[in-house]
């Protein structure tokens, strides 16, 4: 049998041989293999199942004015990972995203639309995979490559992140959308046990955002929706943003542009392990900061398959520490070698310090509840998701 026979021989009967190749396969270009033939089908699906890390795609340069840098990383660098997403958190900066930029030397250039380019990045993902979308003041986001690359602070300029979560096995991820229905002034808990955020045990990390707070009623209806989940059981973080722009479930009943409400991730598996530090005013310098981190640091969340989130207050970065900028993702990275961090600058945080004990229950802190909304602070949450096979990369 000649060489090139023998080759077809194996790539076509020997599973094992199969399995080893595609697996140097990006995600596109497996799916296009596993439609070869039944074998490589089957293989493809086997090595799509132990991908079970998550991926991101990082947007900091800026661009032409008529598409937004993440809309052309997305398009580029999804070619390239070697996840199928299921769930899609992304954000990106308020000004540049929606085209609100004075563009002087393009006078004519036609302005972005936020509609427009929400829909041109919903296009790059999967059809069945869930998108949930926000725009804010300003981003933290860390370069693509690796998990030890520095966050950068981006409080200014256009930049952008894709968190691409894939399914993991004991991890449950779910969007939920709770709008203020101005006909209402009660809102309706029921809701809740629909997005698995009641009567779910498993239960262990939320993240909440805020749209369009500056409406009247906003603050009052984020109270409602965030004091009965004001449990030791469970963390919660996040922060008020400019707008939501992407919530595929619900794409077909937009809500009207000046309404409020509040979007979010519900994490749930017993495996999921989380920790979450506040640094309120007083954190104002570096030492300050590095001992925020040591806090967080103590909670013993494992590095491997974790995640780092940075809710920050418009006005701290470099405003807050004396014109040095990046003081609070430096002091991430000095504890967090090789956790990526991602977040934004917003209107309002939300979050407490909540450690986490060496059996995995969050700590009792008094018998009163947290105090979750604050302004002028940065809450920093790690998510654990749980370990992964020695083979998955």
């Amino acid at each position: 049998m000649e060489a090139s026979g023998r080759a077809a021989f194996v790539l076509s009967n020997l599973a094992e041989v199969v399995e080893r190749v595609l697996g140097f396969l990006p995600t596109k270009a497996l799916l296009r293999a596993a439609c070869v033939c039944r074998l490589w089908r089957e293989c493809a699906r086997r090595t799509l199942r132990t991908r079970q890390r998550l991926a991101w795609v990082s947007a900091l340069e800026p661009g032409p004015a008529d598409s937004h840098a993440l809309v052309r990383a997305l398009a580029r660098e999804l070619e390239k990972v070697h996840v199928l997403p299921q769930t899609v958190l992304y954000i990106a900066d308020a000004e540049t995203f929606s085209g609100h930029e004075e563009c002087h030397e393009q006078k004519k250039a036609r302005k972005r639309n936020s509609k427009e380019t929400a829909i041109a990045l919903e296009k790059l993902l999967p059809k069945r995979c869930q998108v949930l979308g926000l725009v804010t003041p300003g981003i933290v986001v860390t370069p693509m490559g690796s998990s030890s690359n520095q966050p950068q602070e981006i409080e200014d300029g256009e930049a952008g992140f894709a968190l691409l979560f894939p399914k993991i096995d004991g991890v449950k991820i779910q969007t939920f959308h709770f709008p203020k229905d101005v006909k209402n002034r009660v809102f309706d808990e029921s809701k809740f046990a629909e997005a698995g955020l009641k009567n779910n045990p498993d239960l262990r990390v939320v993240l909440l955002f805020g749209y369009n707070s500056w409406k009247s009623g906003a603050t009052r209806f984020l109270h409602q929706i965030v004091n009965p989940l004001n449990e030791k059981s469970i963390i919660l973080a996040g922060g008020q943003v400019e707008s939501f722009t992407s919530l595929t479930s619900e794409n077909s009943n937009a809500q009207p542009s000046d309404a409020c409400g509040v979007v979010g991730l519900a994490f749930s598996g017993p495996q999921i392990q989380s920790a979450t530090v506040l640094l309120d005013q007083d954190v104002a310098d570096e030492r300050t900061a590095e001992a925020a981190m040591q806090r967080l640091k103590a909670a013993n969340i494992p590095e491997r398959n974790t995640v780092g989130f940075m809710f920050a207050c418009v006005g701290r970065g470099y405003r807050h520490y004396k014109t040095k900028r990046n003081m609070e993702a430096d002091a991430f990275r000095k504890f967090f070698p090789n956790v990526p961090l991602f977040g934004f600058f917003g209107h309002g945080e939300i979050g407490c310090d909540r450690i986490v004990t060496g059996n995995f229950v969050l700590r009792e802190c008094n018998d009163v509840k947290d105090d979750l909304l604050h302004g002028y602070t940065t809450v920093m949450t790690l998510i654990h998701l749980g370990s992964t096979k020695p083979n998955q990369v």
